[in-house]
């Protein structure tokens, strides 16, 4: 359906539960180096419960690394750096989610190359920021919403 690709995440349960998103919409999962937990840490695995070994994400070395073989592919940067809400995108199967660390976000340099691909979630001003994986969910489901043809199809 779509590919979620996690710039340099930090938190195994946040990971282990997008993983078990993934799994549950037919979506690829991209980690992105480095990590602050190996693949193998048992919280990632308890968030991602029996799912995980269906998964198979694929892990890249660094951002250059990933940029380099897919800096032609559709993508939509999550940030709160940016006015245009999610549900204005225009998703494609296919298309390439990208979520920063829980900590930093994406690379300004990255928001700023893709500046016409930046998306966000609206909060109110009381919020700073969403768990990352709720964040996947919302903007993952949307791309499925609007491709819901496509997605009843893979079931």
């Amino acid at each position: 359906m779509v590919n979620i690709v996690l710039v340099e995440p930090r938190i195994a349960p946040n990971t282990g539960t997008i993983g078990r998103l993934c799994v549950n919409m037919g979506a690829s999962l991209h980690l992105i180096e480095p990590m602050g937990f190996v693949i193998e840490d048992s919280r990632l695995k308890r968030a991602g419960l029996d799912y995980w070994h269906s998964l198979n994400p694929t892990v890249w070395p660094s951002l250059d690394a990933f940029m380099k073989e897919h800096s032609d592919k559709r993508m939509w940067l999550a940030t709160t750096r940016s006015d245009r809400p999610y549900f204005e995108a225009d998703f494609r199967p296919g298309d390439y989610l990208l979520f920063g660390s829980e900590t930093t976000g994406l690379p300004a340099d990255l928001l700023e190359e893709y500046r016409d691909r930046c998306i966000t979630i609206p909060q109110t001003p009381q919020g700073r920021s969403l768990n990352i994986s709720i964040c996947a969910g919302i903007v993952a489901y949307e791309a499925v919403r609007q491709n819901y043809e496509t997605f009843k199809e893979m079931m």
